[in-house]
């Protein structure tokens, strides 16, 4: 209704939303951390777009944006539904692109919680497979903080001063440059594998055999046992005596 009655307020949002967009698809989405902040961002600047204000991003939660027949649709905590359809002209939608970026992030920390394999993901990013959210994913805050570690505290929203800073210096040109530290992959070929052992066919009948041999000859050391504490309670009742005299 809004866009209707005040046209010119709706081509400022529209420029708006386009540089929004452009910037968004500018952004890193691999390396580390760069991968992690420009997934995240991308996201953060493409719910933007749509006149969702700051708030009411910060309050959306996991299950709150969903995709439908190639349209991505963010639902407020009001209720009101915000949608980014694909392009008329050419049906192509990088938005999704874009969220699930960051969704393949959730779910990857959903199967292996911790940054150290999150850095190597980043590194050299492959596909997750999701599984549908349980009830406490889906009550997680869809954007949460990064700190300089990479550590993403899932259960912790985004402030709306933060979102509104971040949008800010995207569009000034003046966000930080992070750039993609090294990360030292495993190597496959220090992997220690366990060599195959080729038992022969006498293998068990030769332990068998030693076995057999082996209870033979030692049939009789119980008796030497035997034999042996019976001289050392002799020797320590000689002792005893020796001492009761002095």
């Amino acid at each position: 209704m809004r866009r209707r009655l005040d046209t010119a307020r709706a081509d400022r949002l529209d420029r708006l939303a386009e540089r929004l967009l452009l910037r968004a698809a500018e952004l890193s989405t691999t390396g580390w951390p760069s991968g992690l902040f420009g997934r995240r961002d991308a996201l953060l600047l493409v719910l933007t777009s749509t006149g969702m204000s700051f708030t009411d991003i910060t309050r959306l939660r996991r299950r709150d944006v969903t995709v439908d027949d190639g349209v991505l649709m963010a639902t407020t905590r009001a209720g009101e539904r915000f949608r980014l359809a694909p392009d008329p002209g050419t049906g192509d939608n990088p938005t999704l692109a874009v969220y699930r970026r960051w969704a393949n992030i959730q779910a990857f920390l959903d199967q292996n919680p911790g940054t150290h394999l999150l850095r190597q993901h980043l590194a050299d990013p492959a596909e997750i497979l999701t599984d549908p959210l349980d009830a406490t994913q889906a009550r997680q805050p869809l954007l949460c903080p990064i700190d300089r570690w990479g550590h993403l505290p899932f259960a912790q929203a985004m402030t709306p001063q933060s979102v509104s800073t971040l949008v800010q210096t995207h569009l000034s040109g003046r966000a930080p440059i992070r750039r993609a530290v090294p990360v030292d992959m495993p190597d496959k070929a220090d992997v220690w594998v366990e060599p195959e052992i080729d038992l022969d066919r006498s293998y068990y009948d030769r332990g068998i055999a030693a076995r057999r041999r082996d209870h033979q000859d030692l049939e009789d050391l119980a008796g030497v046992f035997d034999v042996i504490e019976q001289r050392a309670d002799a020797l320590f009742d000689e002792l005893l005596a020796v001492l009761d005299g002095l």
